[in-house]
């Protein structure tokens, strides 16, 4: 997970930048709509790896 999370700010420092300062500009129903989501991505993720 965390080669995921560190692949972007070392590829593309400012996007990962930019990206980061438009999120702390997001309401609280918005940032947890994305960690849901994020959430149930990451659950799907791991029930289709399990099926291999």
């Amino acid at each position: 997970m965390l080669v995921f999370e560190g692949l972007l700010p070392f590829v593309a420092p400012s996007a990962w930048r930019e990206a980061f300062r438009k999120a702390t500009e997001l309401g609280d129903g918005q940032l947890r709509f994305i960690g849901l989501s994020t959430m149930i991505v990451g659950v799907l993720l791991l029930i289709v790896s399990r099926s291999f």
